[in-house]
């Protein structure tokens, strides 16, 4: 119903929405040093300028098709391996040495973003719009920490529905609750889900923990792009933050990075207690996803049979058959 259809965004492995993708991690990426990285079928050569400027443009110099990660970084711009044609941070030609002047001809480059630790992509041809970002921080300095990079045989879109499965909750983590999301855009290119739960009296666990909540147990998701998703759960008094990015691979295959996040405390007993606090989010990740690993691992996802427990999911292939599409490794536009 929705797998392959050509005119779907979800799910489809010859296609994806235009927005921010994660590129790499910033630590990776040096002053002066170049990478070649190969994102969304197309590859690039990033590079970080002398000023710090990370620049993102096609991979192969128009002369001959070098690759100009071959090449080396001279002040902002990148001078490729081959004949030493030199172009700047917008990809203009700005030296031939053996003409002794420049010629008319330009690279692609890409808009690049730097947050929560990683190098952002935008992918498209519209003016970059929002990073993605969990709502409850937007305007807070944050500490972060790269979790798991990890591959699995599924479409990203598959791994981020899981999510707002609200029934699997019950059959594959155990937990007792009848959770019901309600929706809602935060702009065109973000779609939020937030829980209302109910039951869990039988679970020593939702006992526990229930004094923590004075209204209810909170679970918030966001997505962003189709490429990106923010949880938030946790009490009042301490909330957790995880983003999953994700990309498509070859074959409609999902690439992940968790990032977890917790806003900074002063001092240096705020800088101990976030450490410890990203570890404990990174712990709580990996519990609610041991249980999918196998599952996600084996699915060929297909919705012919939607029911009421299915609304959630259905909402956000809505969203996402609503935005921009492109084509995986061309990049060209679809609709």
């Amino acid at each position: 119903m929705f797998s392959h259809s050509p005119y779907s965004n979800f799910n489809n492995p010859t296609q994806f929405v235009e927005g921010w993708y994660w590129a790499l991690p910033s630590k990776k990426l040096k002053v002066g040093k170049v990478k070649a990285v190969t994102l969304l079928g197309k590859n690039l050569a990033i590079y970080r300028g002398i000023s710090g400027e990370v620049v993102a443009m096609d991979a192969y110099c128009p002369h001959m098709g070098a690759h100009l990660a071959e090449g080396k970084v001279e002040g902002d711009s990148i001078r490729c391996f081959f004949h030493n044609w030199k172009y700047d941070n917008r990809g203009t030609c700005v030296d031939v040495p053996a003409l002794g002047k420049p010629l008319p001809v330009c690279i692609k480059t890409w808009a690049t973003a730097e947050h929560y630790g990683m190098i952002w992509v935008w992918v498209g041809d519209e003016k970059p719009n929002s990073l993605p970002f969990e709502p409850e921080l937007q305007q807070i300095d944050c500490d972060y920490r790269l979790g798991r990079k990890f591959v699995k045989n599924c479409h990203p879109h598959v791994l981020l529905i899981n999510a707002i499965d609200a029934h699997h909750f019950n059959t594959v983590h155990n937990l007792p609750l009848e959770i019901v999301f309600d929706s809602q855009n935060l702009n065109s290119h973000a779609i939020s889900f937030s829980n209302t739960t109910r039951g869990g009296d039988d679970s020593w666990l939702i006992r526990l923990i229930r004094p923590l909540y004075p209204k209810e147990i909170t679970y918030n998701m966001c997505y962003w792009y189709g490429s990106s998703g923010t949880a938030t759960l946790g009490p009042d008094c301490l909330r957790f933050y995880i983003i999953f990015a994700f990309r498509i691979l070859e074959g409609g295959k999902a690439e992940g990075q968790t990032i977890l996040v917790t806003p900074k405390r002063r001092g240096f007993l705020g800088w101990v207690l976030n450490r410890g606090l990203l570890w404990l989010i990174q712990q709580v990740g990996n519990y609610f996803t041991k249980g999918d690993i196998q599952l996600l691992q084996t699915i060929r996802f297909d919705l012919k049979t939607p029911t009421a427990a299915d609304q959630s999911t259905m909402e956000f292939i809505q969203h996402l058959n609503q935005q921009k599409a492109l084509s995986w490794g061309s990049w060209e536009t679809l609709n």
